[in-house]
């Protein structure tokens, strides 16, 4: 995905210890893509940090010219998240 991260984005993922590498992985290669809110989709992925497994979660407003990442997180409770197909 071509586009761009908001401040806030990107704010999150320094506190959150979320590397810039990583969300651009998950971007680049989603495990699955989910509507959630509005023009708000979920691209998420499980990923190894530190040794634990997460999932990350990174909501981008693709309505926006180029689409722009507006959070990441990541979470151990990935059987909550995950979408079964």
């Amino acid at each position: 995905m071509n586009g761009r991260f908001s401040k806030h984005a990107l704010r999150e993922m320094a506190r959150r210890g979320i590397s810039r590498d990583i969300v651009e992985g998950v971007l680049a290669a989603p495990a699955q893509k989910a509507p959630e809110h509005g023009a708000i989709v979920c691209y998420q992925s499980v990923v190894e940090i530190d040794r634990k497994p997460y999932l990350v979660r990174v909501m981008v407003n693709e309505t926006t010219a180029p689409p722009t990442v507006v959070t990441v997180y990541r979470t151990s409770k990935i059987e909550k998240y995950w979408r079964r197909t």
